[in-house]
């Protein structure tokens, strides 16, 4: 028994280590937020990931290359049939061939951020040397030609040579300097040697053409690297957005976990409490009513009904605790029957009646006639309405009246209210007198001690039978509290009767 007892307890504990779970993830996402927050995506933040893409683009473009290499070679073998063209043709397809070897060696091997200032000068050195191919091939000279026609054919074969590579390389700084730089050298060397239009011409639009594809490369570099600055940023709030609901489901979870504990301890701890209690008031009743013997010191017997009383009203907060526990733990199970609201009140108001006698207080019975019967819990109801009662007559001061009202609500179901004359709630308290122990601050100083948990009890058996529960107060006007039950729970399909009962219910429409 003690080993089951033990192993129960342990099920209620909240482990409290699981919020630091999540702690890495959520200082990761920090980091990144506040990195871009504070707008540092700049050209050298996302090195790896733009060398990524060029080693990716050079080996989904590796025919491309090659493919303007041949034709350059064949339309050049138009103009003059020379064997130099061919081994400039070879030369420059082996130098892409090793910037393509390079290029599947770096896929394979490239894991490591430190690693791409290496592989940048790598690349940046292919480049330079496909460079000074291109810039051999700017140089060559057409012996058999005439006219300007060669030359329009090497201008033209340059230009789309720029707009290629431009395309190609614009992922890696610098690439397009480094492959074309030699060509302009080259074109400079030879404007400067013979400055003839023609040469002229060709450096023009050589220089032209290179800047207006390098600035385009470096204003399609800039857009990667925003999308890409973009895209962390999604990432990094997906992340965000998956860590928050990860740490609100933990929460949640451990505030229920907190909250089925609290109700099992209450639970457990209010049957340890009555089953003592139960014995302390036996005895008190006993040597109250001098079953053994007369009790001839007065005194005592005072104290003995002391005893009885303090007893009893701890037994009803202990009851109250119970029920309370059970139904936050959902354990409150509703045995439903037929009934008549209008019978139950009245039996609720005979148990009572005497106590208002004791206090000159008047209580008022408004009933609709012919009420139909309801399917409800008849002791939860019983609780209901003799907590509602109870409470009207703790804050009614001496002399005054209670008014108990049964009828009909718009919606075809049944209402009960207790209305009082007491010194009333302020709007701002009312919700603190619906939870659990709360009191408020001009009843706690005008009326006996309570135990806050009626009205909680009170509004959470309504809402097991489907109800709901309408506290009204104003200061120095008194409390109306309505118990609404839902017009399913009504047995006959009856109307309300024509008269004064449908002028009631009328009155009580805005409780639906």
């Amino acid at each position: 028994m003690h080993h089951l007892m033990s192993k129960s307890a342990d099920k209620i504990i909240v482990d409290l280590t699981r919020t630091h779970k999540n702690a890495a993830v959520v200082k990761t996402v920090r980091v990144a937020r506040d990195k871009l927050q504070n707008g540092r995506t700049v050209s050298h933040a996302y090195d790896r990931e733009m060398m990524i893409m060029h080693i990716n683009a050079v080996l989904q473009n590796a025919a491309a290359p090659p493919f303007l290499v041949i034709m350059t070679a064949l339309t050049g073998l138009y103009f003059d049939a020379a064997l130099d063209l061919l081994i400039w043709a070879f030369g420059t397809l082996c130098a892409y061939a090793v910037l393509l070897l390079a290029a599947r060696r770096a896929a394979k091997q490239f894991n490591d951020e430190k690693l791409v200032p290496r592989w940048r000068g790598r690349f940046l050195l292919a480049y330079f040397v496909i460079g000074i191919c291109w810039a051999i091939f700017s140089l060559r000279e057409c012996q058999a030609c005439t006219g300007v026609t060669f030359d329009f054919y090497t201008a033209t074969v340059l230009v789309i040579a720029i707009a290629a590579t431009a395309m190609a390389t614009f992922t890696l700084r610098h690439a397009l300097l480094a492959i074309f730089t030699p060509s302009f050298l080259a074109l400079s060397y030879q404007t400067i040697d013979d400055p003839s239009p023609q040469n002229v011409s060709i450096l023009a639009m050589f220089g032209a053409a290179s800047a207006m594809f390098l600035f385009v490369s470096q204003r399609l570099r800039s857009a990667n690297v925003k999308m890409l600055g973009f895209q962390t940023e999604k990432d990094s709030l997906i992340a965000e957005l998956e860590v928050a609901k990860s740490v609100s489901d933990e929460a949640r979870r451990r505030a229920e976990e907190s909250n089925l504990a609290k109700s099992r301890f209450l639970a457990s701890m209010s049957h340890e409490l009555r089953t003592p209690l139960n014995a302390i008031l036996g005895f008190s009743e006993v040597m109250s009513g001098e079953v053994l013997g007369p009790m001839d010191n007065p005194t005592y017997k005072e104290y003995v009904d002391d005893i009885h009383r303090s007893g009893q009203h701890l037994l009803n907060l202990i009851n109250e605790i119970l029920d309370l526990s059970r139904i936050e733990a959902g354990r409150y199970e509703l045995n439903e029957t037929t009934l008549s609201l209008c019978d139950l009140a009245s039996d609720c108001i005979g148990l009572i009646r005497m106590k208002a006698r004791q206090k000159n207080i008047r209580i008022n019975e408004t009933f609709e006639p012919q009420m139909p019967t309801l399917w409800v819990d008849e002791k939860s109801m019983r609780q209901v309405i003799l907590n509602l009662i109870s409470n009207a007559l703790k804050f009614t001061p001496v002399g005054g009246e209670i008014n108990v009202k049964v009828g009909w609500t718009a919606g075809g179901g049944q209402y009960i209210a207790v209305c009082d004359n007491g010194p009333g709630i302020s709007e701002e308290e009312i919700p603190i007198v619906l939870s659990a122990f709360g009191q408020g601050s001009i009843a706690i100083k005008s009326a006996e001690q309570g135990t806050g948990l009626g009205l909680p009890i009170v509004q959470a058996i309504l809402a097991k039978h489907g109800g709901e529960f309408v506290l009204k107060s104003k200061l120095r006007e008194g409390t109306e509290a309505i118990a609404i039950l839902p017009a399913h729970r009504v047995i006959a399909g009856m109307e309300a009767v024509e008269g004064v009962g449908n002028t009631e219910r009328k009155k009580r429409q805005a409780f639906a």
